[in-house]
């Protein structure tokens, strides 16, 4: 049988930078066990913050991926749009350039992951504040 659900997670302030956020996705979600096949769709409901999939293992990639693309689009450039500080418009393209969401199989009631893939956070602002998330399971239930 095909089956649905979804929540939202609020995720705690962060730090600028790259975090690695899978295991609060999965605590929000304890009905994917439920599902044999399917997909887990996360989407971040913020202009300034996005999601990407990359490294688990290995924090000196959340490192690396925050200075790449603090050179991509580095503070200080001649933007318009400044009414909320210096690092708002950076903010705006790196999310733009990371994504609002992503999709991951689900198989057995797991998230269908490389053994070295995490889900991140990318939040691009200095004090970007709380940031909330919806997540939604779609398959086959066991």
């Amino acid at each position: 049988m095909s089956d649905y659900h979804q929540t939202c997670v609020s995720l705690s302030p962060r730090s600028r930078g790259f975090h690695l956020i899978t295991a609060e996705i999965l605590d929000a979600v304890p009905e994917i066990q439920r599902f044999d096949v399917g997909l887990c769709h996360v989407f971040i409901q913020h202009t300034s913050a996005g999601l990407t999939i990359n490294e688990n293992a290995d924090p000196d990639v959340r490192i690396d991926m925050e200075t790449a693309a603090n050179q991509l689009c580095p503070e200080g450039s001649p933007f318009v749009h400044t009414c909320e500080g210096p690092d708002d418009m950076p903010a705006h393209v790196k999310a733009s350039l990371f994504g609002a969401s992503v999709t991951v199989p689900i198989q057995s009631g797991r998230l269908k992951m490389g053994v070295w893939q995490g889900i991140y956070l990318c939040e691009h602002r200095n004090n970007g504040g709380a940031r909330q998330l919806v997540v939604t399971l779609q398959g086959i239930l066991k």
